[in-house]
């Protein structure tokens, strides 16, 4: 109990308590705020991450359809050699004189 003061002892009690309870819960609460600033940063992390593999995946895509379009509009037009004959090696393209 507090020293007597001109304030009801009963009301000094009350707000040494709550300053108590308040003293007694900030590491808790820090606790807390620390858990969930992790778990956003581990959350933002995995996004990122999915993120960078879908883009990746796009840009592979767009590489493979460039080189395959390359190939059906060059390969072709030189001197009429299928496609598949150019991937089994079984005929080369020379260029016509």
């Amino acid at each position: 109990m507090a020293f007597p003061t001109a304030v009801n002892s009963q009301i000094t009690d009350s707000v040494t308590q709550a300053n108590t309870k308040v003293l007694g819960d900030a590491p808790a609460i820090a606790m807390g705020n620390l858990f969930v600033a992790t778990s956003q940063a581990l959350s933002n992390a995995a996004h990122n991450a999915t993120t960078a593999q879908q883009q990746s995946w796009v840009t592979a895509q767009a590489a493979t359809t460039m080189g395959v379009t390359t190939l059906y509009s060059l390969i072709g037009a030189v001197d009429g050699v299928d496609v598949s004959d150019l991937l089994h090696g079984s005929r080369l393209v020379t260029p016509a004189a």
